[in-house]
């Protein structure tokens, strides 16, 4: 084998073993291709009640609800975040449209952004939050939830 065939093949070989290793150690993959289905929890927007999957750690997050083509009218997706930061969210891999509902720990609605699909436009809290919302796009809108509103359910913190 020629000397330069001979470096591809090795980088190949080494490339598969530190794949198959990283794997093998349960560390995330590179890519994500399937909808993932995390724990639910019911929370409560006035009257309506919403089921949502909680991705609390940072694979769950970062998957969140890509490559899903439906989701049912009250269901969505409550991102938990260890600390009260400026949160941002895209949408790379996400098939359908959202909105996004930022949270204080009370349940306060920070602010609310609409997303497009397969969008890498970056939508951010208006104030450092650990909660966000994500929800078929419109949802917050046509319930009349918006700035300032209350969302009520475990996990959120008394009002003082």
């Amino acid at each position: 084998m020629p000397p330069t065939q001979a470096m591809t093949y090795v980088k190949t070989a080494a490339f598969a073993v530190l794949s198959a290793a990283l794997s093998l150690c349960g560390l995330p993959t590179l890519a994500q291709d399937a909808a993932q289905k995390l724990p639910t929890v019911k929370l409560n927007a006035g009257l309506h009640v919403i089921e949502a999957e909680v991705a609390r750690t940072p694979e769950e997050r970062a998957i969140g609800l890509m490559h899903r083509k439906e989701m049912p009218a009250n269901h969505g997706m409550l991102f938990v975040f260890e600390q009260p930061a400026t949160q941002c969210f895209w949408m790379k891999n996400t098939l359908l449209p959202l909105s996004i509902a930022f949270l204080a720990d009370d349940g306060t609605v920070v602010n609310v952004a609409d997303m497009k699909p397969q969008s890498l436009d970056s939508h951010c809290s208006k104030a450092p939050v650990r909660l966000a919302l994500e929800m078929n796009k419109g949802w917050f809108e046509r319930r009349g939830i918006r700035e300032g509103s209350r969302l009520s359910g475990p996990g959120f913190t008394p009002a003082r």
